[in-house]
Formats: structure tokens, sequence, C-alpha cells
């Protein structure tokens, strides 16, 4: 491959390391104020797709009523949850934490089942088995403490991009 792929390549993985170092640091040092702008963010998305939604009942003659109506109730309901973040942010950020609790929890304890069902299909039944028991304790604690597990993945995030940042700047130095 040509020069110029490579230093292209390295710059890339240089901003990288440099926007996951910095996204990293924001998330543990502000976990609150970068929880809100990703509220914020989600809000404006759901205003976007609730007006997609509601608009695209005017360009759609040709489907039935039924159709355009689901269409205007879903981007009814996508506006006013967009709408109702921007009332009340922190509660908004709170609710945002339950809910990615809730959800990750829920997905933890259905990946452990599916794999438990599916435990006779591995080679190395020790190793899924040990996984799935670390995956379904995980689940059940959030969905008993969701905000607070959303709050200690979010920290992990932030550690996570700040470790990665860190080992991409160190690899577009030595590159």
């Amino acid at each position: 491959m040509s020069d110029i792929f490579y230093q292209k390549l390295r710059q890339m993985v240089g901003l990288d390391g440099l926007l996951s170092l910095i996204f990293g640091l924001l998330i543990i040092f502000w976990p609150d104020r970068t929880a809100s702008v990703v509220t914020v963010l989600v809000g404006i998305a759901f205003i976007g797709i609730g007006a997609a939604y509601v608009s695209s009942i005017a360009n759609h003659d040709d489907e039935s009523a039924w159709a355009r109506l689901g269409s205007l109730l879903i981007g009814a309901i996508y506006l006013v949850a967009g709408v109702f973040i921007f009332i009340n942010l922190y509660v908004a950020t709170a609710y945002l934490f339950l809910i990615v609790g809730l959800l990750v929890g829920m997905t933890w304890i259905i990946e452990a089942i599916v794999t438990f069902a599916s435990l006779k299909f591995y080679n190395k039944k020790g190793w899924a088995f040990f996984s799935r028991i670390i995956s379904l304790i995980g689940g059940i604690v959030l969905l008993f403490s969701p905000v607070i597990g959303a709050a200690v993945l979010w920290t992990l995030l932030g550690l996570s991009l700040a470790i990665l940042g860190v080992i991409k700047i160190i690899q577009y130095f030595t590159w």
C-alpha cells in the first residue's frame, strides 16, 4: 500500500486517540455534565425523528389511513419525548440512566439464559458457564439498581476511552 495511505491511517489513529482521551476525561471528571450533553443529543434526535415521521404523512398519499395514523402517532410520541427532555434535563438524564441500566440488565440476563440453553454446543463449557454466571449476576444487580449500575457503566466507559486514547496516542508517536 502507498505511503499516503499509511500517513492518513496514522493521522486517523492519532485523532482517534486524542478524541478518545478528551471524551474519556470529560466523562471521568464531569460525568453529570457529559451525561446531560448525551441526553440533549438524544432529545435532538427524538425531535428530528418525530418531525420526519410527521412530515412523511404528507409525502405518502398512496399508503393506507392506518399507516399514516401510525406514522402520526409515532412521530407525536417522539416529538413529545424530545420536548420533555428539554423541559427538565436533570430528570431526563436520570431517566435515561434508568432506562439504559434496565435494558443492559435485561440484555445480560437474556444472554445468560440463551447461553445456558445452548451450553451443550460449547466445546469449553467451563468458560461459557462462568461468563454467563457473571452476566446473570451483573444483569440482576442492574435490574435492582439500574441508575447506580448505569453510572458505574458510564464511569467505566470514561476510563476505557481514556486508556484507549492514551494507547492510540502512544501508537501514533511510535508509528
